[in-house]
């Protein structure tokens, strides 16, 4: 019995790993990139481009969470929350469109009661 010279290693299955690994981190590498909490904003003629100043967005997404920028808020702490910035600071309502609207009145209700009188509702430019 002859034993057969081991001459090359097949690569094949490590190219297929590679190109599989390669996909994974691409596609994680864009949703970091974005660094946007994913919401269907609702559509307005008057729309405005958000400015970059030193501001509070306050998210409501379409499953009921509240997002204070990047931080999910109990809607019982809302206020709680909203205790920590001064009455000055512009806010950013960022809400889904198939958000209850009972949240959004609820958000609005707390900083009247707050005093916020600062606010700005983000919507999509409609063409």
């Amino acid at each position: 019995m002859q034993i057969k010279k081991f001459d090359s290693i097949n690569v094949v299955p490590f190219i297929d790993i590679m190109l599989v690994l390669l996909v994974i981190v691409l596609t994680t590498a864009t949703f970091v990139a974005k660094g946007i909490i994913p919401v269907d904003l609702p559509t307005a003629k008057t729309a405005a481009p958000q400015d970059d100043k030193k501001n509070l967005t306050i998210t409501i997404k379409q499953n009921g969470d509240i997002l204070f920028d990047k931080v999910i808020v109990l809607v019982d702490d809302v206020a709680e929350e909203l205790a920590k910035y001064e009455v000055k600071t512009p806010i950013h309502i960022n809400c889904d469109k198939e958000a209850k609207f009972d949240l959004f009145v609820s958000l609005l209700d707390t900083l009247e009661e707050k005093k916020f009188k600062n606010l700005g509702i983000i919507t999509k430019k409609n063409n």
